[in-house]
């Protein structure tokens, strides 16, 4: 057993050694400082995405699914695009028919879609880029879309299919640079409409900008472009707890309504933000245990290393060990000097290279101009690991110090 003050002492002289030899220390400490930077650095840059697209992906109102024909992520070989090509659009008739007779969701809402629009005012245009969304009020709601200025959608604009117009905030900023622009008036594809209100700003996704929209009423939308296209369906449960129950019920009453012989899959695909989620987190799992695993490689081969500067060490200081022994020291003050030597140089080569890896995984961070992250918990694992790496590869090359032949050190040349 080592006493508090004799534990010090080792310390101290271990910190020592690791001083008077810096070029091999530094040399020493590379190994550790790629394996960790490298890990740390991608987890980093992972955890700054995730919450970049945790938050984009939490676009729905509280207790929101939206049905669709598509999935939103397909994972599977090329034969799955065309599985979910073949699929039969989802109606506008589909639709009512889930409003009329869904008695669980608070609001049923339908949407559909067009993108690359030019959006015009008297002041400036968009790019081709901008998406038109053909919406029901209870859909703006459901999209969880705020107004920011002027007014939202109302059942009066989509019963009278009025060409009214509410724009995101990215193309408000736009096409009225200097100009309030309630009441004002803009043309898609040549038909004008009057600006009804403006949403407040959603921010982007992954360089994506979230607001670059605008949203028409669903039937001036289907009198303009036809009804040749799908229907998404966006129903609001009434609580947490009917929250599941609401999915069955708008599930079944949809398979009815498409024909679905019983037995047989949904033609249509069910999501909701904490699906989004969850699939993106099964699909980082298997980076982040890829990444892990190159990781340990690069700190197996640092701790091998390691112990062999260590051994080197240990046969530079065979009659400094010969005297120590000499002069009382136990084989347990050795053990624990080249322990700690080992861990020291472990431990110091992770500090670095956590610095280094948060630093540069937060460049995704700058680039996508979205808030840094700090993994605090791969943080803890990476020194962790270096501990354990430390202790292994310090334990064989401390025991062969600890024990050495005091007389025959003393010897040693």
């Amino acid at each position: 057993m080592l006493f508090p003050w004799e534990l010090r002492e080792s310390s101290s002289m271990a910190w020592a050694a690791i001083k008077s030899n810096k070029l091999r220390s530094s040399l020493t400490l590379l190994g550790i400082v790629v394996g960790v930077f490298s890990i740390i650095a991608v987890m980093t840059a992972m955890r700054v995405l995730q919450n970049s697209i945790e938050k984009g992906l939490s676009f729905l109102g509280t207790n929101t699914f939206q049905v669709q024909k598509y999935p939103v992520v397909m994972i599977g070989g090329p034969g799955h695009y065309e599985k979910y090509r073949n699929r039969k659009d989802i109606t506008l008739r589909q639709g009512e028919y889930v409003r009329e007779h869904a008695r669980l969701p608070v609001r049923v809402g339908l949407e559909t879609w067009s993108w690359g629009k030019v959006v015009k005012s008297d002041y400036a245009e968009t790019n081709p880029n901008v998406g038109l969304m053909g919406e029901t009020p209870d859909a703006t709601v459901a999209n969880n879309w705020i107004v920011a200025e002027g007014r939202g959608m109302t059942e009066e604009d989509l019963e009278l299919a009025r060409n009214v117009a509410f724009l995101g905030n990215a193309v408000a900023k736009k096409i009225f640079p200097n100009t309030y622009p309630v009441g004002q008036a803009v043309k898609i594809d040549g038909r004008r409409y009057l600006v009804g209100g403006v949403y407040q700003e959603q921010g982007s996704l992954l360089g994506g900008n979230q607001d670059n929209f605008v949203a028409i009423p669903l039937t001036t939308f289907i009198h303009t472009y036809g009804q040749e296209r799908s229907i998404n369906i966006l129903v609001q449960a009434r609580s947490p707890e009917l929250y599941q129950e609401t999915i069955d019920e708008v599930r079944s009453i949809l398979r009815v309504a498409r024909n679905v012989p019983p037995g047989t899959e949904d033609d249509f695909a069910i999501f909701s933000n904490d699906s989004l989620i969850k699939q993106f987190n099964d699909l980082t799992f298997y980076v982040k245990l890829g990444i892990g695993f190159i990781s340990f490689i690069a700190l197996l081969a640092a701790g091998v290393g390691i112990m062999n500067i260590m051994l080197v060490s240990v046969t530079e200081r065979t009659r400094e060990i010969g005297i120590r022994k000499a002069v009382g020291a136990r084989r347990g003050n050795i053990l624990v000097q080249f322990i700690i030597e080992s861990v020291f140089l472990s431990e110091i080569g992770g500090v670095v290279g956590v610095i280094l890896g948060i630093v540069s995984g937060n460049i995704a961070a700058l680039l996508f101009h979205i808030p840094p992250a700090v993994p605090y918990d791969w943080a803890l694992i990476g020194l962790l690991v270096c501990s354990f790496v430390g202790i292994v590869f310090g334990v064989y090359p401390a025991w062969k110090a600890a024990t050495l032949n005091p007389i025959e050190a003393l010897r040693y040349e």
